[in-house]
């Protein structure tokens, strides 16, 4: 029987790594310091979304379809393993702020065109939930 690999030492919580590898066929064993990879540290259902979402290309549409659960919800998994894996805020903070600024311009492109008034484009400016 074979058991998944830790990641974290369960008496004192810090990061173990892999002294000894042992090849199952004939028995070779290789002792040194190896580390694991970033994955290791993700839970079994956090794999098995990665999984999915691999197998699918990326497709939300997809993932959504296979595991049953709403577009958010996917988002909202991907963006917890982005940020377990090390990638926090700095590649999502920049999307949101592109984002905010594609919405301001398009804000003031339609009071240019006169398709809003001036109050209109003041009040959306102000609601950052406006698209």
């Amino acid at each position: 029987m074979t058991y998944p690999v830790i990641h974290t030492c369960p008496v004192c919580a810090h990061a173990l790594h892999v002294q000894k590898l042992a090849c199952s066929q004939c028995h070779t064993v290789i002792e040194n310091n190896f580390s694991l990879s970033k994955f290791a540290a993700l839970s079994k259902e956090e794999m098995e979304f990665i999984e999915v979402f691999v197998v699918k290309r990326g497709n939300i549409k997809e993932v959504e379809k296979v595991l049953g659960i709403s577009y958010p919800t996917v988002r909202s998994k991907l963006n917890q393993i982005i940020e377990q894996l090390g990638y926090e805020e700095e590649q999502d903070t920049k999307r949101v702020m592109e984002e905010d600024k594609a919405r301001k311009k398009s804000i003031i492109d339609m009071l240019e065109e006169g398709e809003i008034s001036a109050q209109e484009a003041v009040e959306r400016l102000k609601n950052k939930n406006e698209e």
